[in-house]
């Protein structure tokens, strides 16, 4: 039996991200139902969202796939194992990585989605951290990808002010140092009805604020557990990068993170809850905006239904 080589680190080497043309505003939701741009911005700190028409799940996922893919300077042919983050696909088979990898070119790679719900981005770059540094593969292409405006009932104010649309991806190569820190994850499984689709035929519910109670005080443990991993005091980071649930719950994270410096995610403000998505996607419109710089570290942090949760500290490309 022979082992394969094993890298010595992994990182993520390029961001991507999509999100659909449509914008939601919150004037737009008060036509159709009992809530108002107060409202919504008191409790969830959201002034718009995107909401997809016409493109599914892979279609974002190939898209973001694509700009992370060319920003990294690989080919199809260099990428060996995709990876989709998803919650939110129309129908469970076939599996969206496989979908997309064809799609991009990519031949006959391992493929896999793996549900997490929004924590679910987390979960698939610990993967590919690990599968890189353990010699199961070259490079990953980590997507997460979230169509969750057919998953909402647009009545219910409760959910549908929060969710909406849109993917972020990463690209995940060797590194002669470790670029992608040891992940902090875990779950809270007494609390899966919180968070829940009961069947096929039913929307998305959530129990508001057992999410926010159980986020607001279970959490800023993990992120900083997930420092102490890597070896980085939250003073050094760069950029805190928390799932975009919700403002108040990023900022009472961010508060008792103590990071003072670091610039924090509010993608939320515009871009709304993508779930698994929500991670990749404001990382990587924080890079292209130029908000942070390459080589800084940031901390990332998903956490949903599950509840499952899980961090670590990246480099950033």
């Amino acid at each position: 039996m022979r082992i394969p080589d094993i890298a010595a680190g992994a990182k993520v080497l390029a961001l991507g991200h999509y999100q659909p043309a449509h914008v939601v505003t919150n004037d737009d939701l008060a036509k159709t139902m009992d809530t108002n741009d107060e409202w919504i911005q008191s409790r969830v700190g959201i002034k718009e969202r995107r909401v997809a028409k016409d493109e599914s799940v892979e279609d974002m996922a190939t898209i973001a796939g694509g700009k992370a893919l060319a920003a990294s300077g690989l080919s199809p042919d260099d990428v060996d194992l995709v990876i989709v983050a998803t919650c939110t696909l129309e129908t469970q088979i076939p599996n969206a990585a496989a979908v997309v990898a064809h799609r991009l070119g990519i031949k006959s790679p391992g493929a896999f989605d793996v549900n997490a719900a929004c924590a679910g981005f987390c979960y698939a770059l610990a993967t590919a951290s690990a599968a890189v540094r353990g010699g199961a593969a070259r490079n990953v292409l980590v997507i997460g990808a979230e169509k969750l405006s057919q998953w909402v009932d647009w009545t219910d104010r409760s959910t549908a002010v929060i969710f909406a649309d849109g993917a972020g991806a990463a690209v995940v190569g060797p590194s002669e140092t470790p670029g992608i820190g040891p992940v902090v994850w875990g779950s809270a499984g007494d609390k899966s009805e919180a968070i829940e689709v009961k069947d096929r035929d039913s929307f998305l519910h959530q129990e508001g604020q057992t999410v926010f109670r159980w986020a607001t005080t279970a959490l800023h443990p993990v992120a900083l557990e997930a420092c102490a991993r890597a070896g980085v005091d939250p003073s050094e980071l760069a950029a805190f990068v928390p799932h975009q649930a919700n403002l108040r719950i990023v900022e009472a994270i961010a508060r008792k993170l103590g990071a003072d410096k670091a610039v924090v995610a509010r993608d939320i403000v515009h871009a709304g809850n993508t779930s698994a998505a929500s991670i990749p996607l404001a990382l990587s419109r924080m890079v292209e905006r130029g908000e942070v710089s390459s080589g800084g570290l940031a901390l990332v942090l998903g956490f949903g239904a599950g509840l499952t949760y899980a961090g670590q500290v990246i480099e950033i490309p």
